[in-house]
C-alpha cells in the first residue's frame, strides 16, 4: 500500500459503498422486500423485528442517497488526511 493515499480517490471510494449499500437498500423497499429483508436480518440477530418499512417514496430515496455519499466522501477524505499523516515519509 502506498505511503500516501489520494484523498480524493479515497473520498470517492468511500462515497461509492456507502451510496451502493444504500441505493440497494432504496432498490428493496422499490420492490416491496425491504421488509421481509430487515425482519430476516432482525430474527438471525436473536431481535423481535419491531420496525416497520415505510412506502417507497422518491424524493426520501433521494435524500437518503445525497446524505450517504456526502457523509461517505466526507468519511473517506478523513480516512485519508489521518492515514497520510501518520505515514509522513
Amino acid at each position: 500500500m502506498p505511503a500516501n493515499l489520494n484523498a480524493i480517490k479515497v473520498g470517492m471510494v468511500f462515497a461509492a459503498v456507502t451510496g451502493g449499500f444504500h441505493l440497494a437498500w432504496s432498490m428493496l423497499v422499490f420492490s416491496g422486500w425491504a421488509q421481509p429483508v430487515i425482519d430476516f436480518v432482525f430474527w438471525a440477530h436473536f431481535i423481535k423485528p419491531i420496525y416497520n418499512i415505510e412506502p417507497f417514496e422518491s424524493a426520501q430515496a433521494a435524500i437518503l442517497l445525497a446524505f450517504t455519499v456526502s457523509v461517505g466522501f466526507a468519511l473517506g477524505l478523513l480516512f485519508a488526511s489521518v492515514w497520510n499523516a501518520l505515514h509522513k515519509t
